[in-house]
């Protein structure tokens, strides 16, 4: 009878567990679009203050250079590309992260364009 509930309990459970590895997935991307987004507007604050602090922003990929360590990050064999896109100066655009999963998983982000 213990081994009948148990088989049951498995069978139920089981695929609940299974799914958990693409909801991480999206969550870290989630979380890069994020910071992508907080980055590209500090970036955009600092240099109106002061163009000799943070970067230029001409494109949606340069913001990944506005982050912390200079580059998107990597988590194991999960990599992230960002959409090529030209923004204006002082423009918002919205750009769009993507990682590299077996089904990949897109977020957007916006970004200001800054010389």
């Amino acid at each position: 009878m213990v081994i009948v509930i148990i088989g049951i309990l498995a069978v139920v459970a089981l695929p609940k567990f299974t799914d958990l590895s693409s909801d991480a997935q999206q969550a870290g991307l989630t979380s890069v679009a994020t910071n992508l987004q907080t980055a590209a507007s500090s970036n955009y604050a600092a240099r109106k203050a002061n163009s000799a602090n943070g970067v230029t922003i001409a494109n949606c990929s340069d913001v990944a250079s506005a982050l912390q360590g200079g580059a998107l990050p990597t988590n194991g064999s999960m990599i992230y590309s960002i959409t090529s896109a030209a923004i204006a100066a002082d423009a918002t655009v919205t750009c769009t992260v993507q990682d590299n999963a077996t089904s990949p998983h897109t977020r957007t982000f916006l970004a200001q364009g800054i010389p």
